[in-house]
């Protein structure tokens, strides 16, 4: 059901980007963003074990987590988002757009 709204989100990203990569590993993706390796990270449906590590690592690098409304509802919802503050933001600008377009059809 996500498909549709996930590569729309995928493709926004991708088009304002120099790359796209995943490990695989929401827990290492997460931990490449914290040691500044990747700028930034968004995921749907993640379980509280893929992400809790990485968010505290996040947050005591300084960078930004939250969900897809901007808040910090992640660990209930499973949708992420983090990065620096400011990759976070264009992120979450981005998939507040594409739900927003998405609900309106």
């Amino acid at each position: 059901d996500l498909l549709g709204e996930y590569l729309e989100i995928f493709r926004k990203i991708f088009l304002r980007t120099s790359g796209i990569r995943r490990a695989g590993s929401a827990a290492l993706d997460l931990a490449y963003v914290a040691n500044g390796i990747f700028d930034g990270f968004f995921e749907f449906g993640l379980s509280i074990w893929d992400i809790a590590a990485g968010v505290l690592l996040i947050k005591e690098a300084g960078g930004v987590v939250s969900d897809f409304e901007g808040t910090e509802g992640y660990f209930e919802s499973g949708n992420i988002i983090a990065g620096s503050p400011e990759v976070h933001k264009d992120i979450l600008d981005i998939v507040k757009e594409v739900r927003k377009n998405q609900d309106s059809r």
